[in-house]
C-alpha cells in the first residue's frame, strides 16, 4: 500500500516538475483544480447510487488524484504536503472517536452522531455558530446545514406543524409578490426564502434535499424521454404536439411505473 502511494506522489511530482512536466497541470493553481475535485466527488457518488463498483474504483482514483494534486502545490509553496494531510485526518478522526481509540462508551449511532457534532461544535467554540459551512456547497445543503447550525442553539421550529406554517407563509409571500408583478429581484427573494423552509423540512424528515431533487430529476429525465419516445415512435418531435397530449403520454407513463413497482 506505501509503494502505491509514493507511486502516485512521484507521477504527481513529475506532472508539475517545472522543466519536464505537463504544461496544462503545470500552469494550475487550487483555484483552478478546485472545481475538478467538485466534480470528481459528484462523479464518485453518481457511481455509488448506480451501483456501479467498477466504475467507482476509477472515481475514487480520480477523487485520491485530486487530493495529491492538492497537496503537491501547498508542497511546492511550504505550506504543508500529503504526508501531512494524512496526519492531519488521523489525528482528527482518532480525536473524534474516543470510543474506539480511548475509553469512552458510545450506545449507539445516533449517539455517535450526537457526540460528533458536540465535538466539532467544540473544535470551533471561538467562532460564530455558523462558521465553517462552506460557501460553494450546493445551495441546497448549504441552507439545511446554516439551519441546523443554527437549531442546535434553540433558533429552531418547535415541531413540524411549524415548518408546515413557515413553508404555507413563504408560498403565499411568493405568490403576492408574483401576483402583483413585483420587480424580479423581490420575486427572487421570496423564492429564495420558500426554497430555503424546503431545506429546513427536509432536515426536520431526516431527508438530504440534494438527494432527493436528484432523484424527481431522474424521474422527470426517465419520464420526459418515455414521452419523446412515444412521441417519435408517432412520427413526431414535442415542440410538434400539443401539451393536452404530451401530458396523457406523461400519465401513461406514470400509470406504467406505479404498476411496475407494484404501487397499483
Amino acid at each position: 500500500m506505501k509503494k502505491d502511494i509514493e507511486q502516485l506522489l512521484e507521477l504527481m511530482r513529475r506532472l508539475r516538475d517545472p522543466e519536464q512536466g505537463c504544461p496544462w497541470d503545470r500552469k494550475q493553481d487550487f483555484s483552478t483544480i478546485a472545481p475538478y475535485t467538485i466534480e470528481e466527488a459528484y462523479e464518485v457518488e453518481d457511481a455509488i447510487r448506480r451501483n456501479d463498483l467498477e466504475e467507482l474504483k476509477h472515481e475514487l482514483g480520480d477523487l485520491l488524484f485530486q487530493v495529491v494534486f492538492h497537496a503537491r502545490m501547498a508542497e511546492e509553496q511550504g505550506a504543508f504536503d500529503f504526508g501531512d494531510v494524512v496526519t492531519a485526518i488521523v489525528d482528527k478522526m482518532t480525536r473524534r472517536h474516543p470510543h474506539v481509540f480511548a475509553d469512552a462508551s458510545i450506545d449507539d449511532a445516533e449517539a455517535q452522531t450526537r457526540a460528533w457534532e458536540e465535538m466539532k461544535a467544540a473544535e470551533r467554540a471561538s467562532g460564530g455558530v455558523l462558521d465553517g459551512v462552506p460557501l460553494n456547497l450546493p445551495a441546497l445543503t448549504r441552507a439545511e446545514k446554516l439551519s441546523k447550525r443554527a437549531g442546535r442553539v434553540g433558533f429552531e421550529w418547535p415541531d413540524l406543524d411549524g415548518v408546515f406554517a413557515k413553508i404555507d407563509e413563504e408560498l403565499a409571500e411568493l405568490r403576492v409578490e408574483v401576483e402583483s408583478n413585483a420587480d424580479r429581484g423581490r420575486i427572487e427573494e421570496e423564492l429564495g426564502d420558500f426554497l430555503f423552509t424546503i431545506a429546513n423540512l427536509a432536515r426536520y424528515l431526516k431527508i438530504d434535499p440534494e438527494k432527493a431533487l436528484r432523484g424527481t430529476n431522474a424521474k422527470f429525465e426517465r419520464r420526459f424521454r418515455a414521452v419523446e419516445a412515444e412521441l417519435a415512435r408517432r412520427g413526431r418531435k414535442p415542440s410538434e404536439s400539443t401539451l393536452e397530449e404530451m401530458d396523457a403520454i406523461w400519465d401513461e407513463v406514470r400509470k406504467a411505473e406505479k404498476k411496475d413497482n407494484g404501487q397499483d
